[in-house]
């Protein structure tokens, strides 16, 4: 029974590792990833998320899509909280994935160059209820996307 766990256990971990960022050639360097949001928004009204991941290096570099804005809501890749602390609640898809991940599922981003989404976090998240928010990306073990910023913005009535 013990050696089930152990196994399971290491087949989740090269799962989860064959999704991080990737180099074309053995040079160093990570993507950078930055978010930012609709400062303010009316209770009915989208929250534009803008998510960017620049490549700095003088290579290609690539990211796994999955647990990303890439994908839209088919995963929950943001810790979404409310001033007073609470989770707000995911209403999207929770997709299961093929492991390893299939070459579609990556996103090359080119030498000095950048990919960037917007993406509607009303679509994912509950927020009807007016006040301050702070958004975390909760995804970088899978896409490995790390360092990402945190976002705070506000929804009135």
């Amino acid at each position: 029974m013990k050696r089930y766990g152990t196994m399971a256990a290491s087949l989740l971990l090269l799962a989860f590792a064959a999704c991080k960022t990737s180099r074309s050639d053995s040079s160093k360097g990570k993507l950078e990833t930055t978010m930012s949001v609709t400062p303010h928004a009316g209770v009915n009204q989208p929250v534009m998320l803008h998510f960017v991941v620049y490549n700095p290096t003088k290579s290609e570099l690539q990211f796994c899509k999955y647990h990303t804005p890439f994908e839209g809501f088919l995963s929950t890749f943001l810790d979404l909280k409310s001033a007073n602390g609470r989770e707000v609640e995911y209403r999207g898809a929770m997709a299961k994935r093929m492991m390893p991940p299939p070459a579609s599922a990556y996103i090359k981003v080119p030498a000095k160059d950048s990919v960037v989404v917007d993406i509607d976090i009303t679509k994912g998240y509950n927020l009807k209820t007016p006040g301050l928010y702070t958004a975390k990306y909760n995804s970088g073990a899978m896409s490995g996307l790390e360092k990402v910023n945190e976002i705070t913005f506000t929804v009135v009535r």
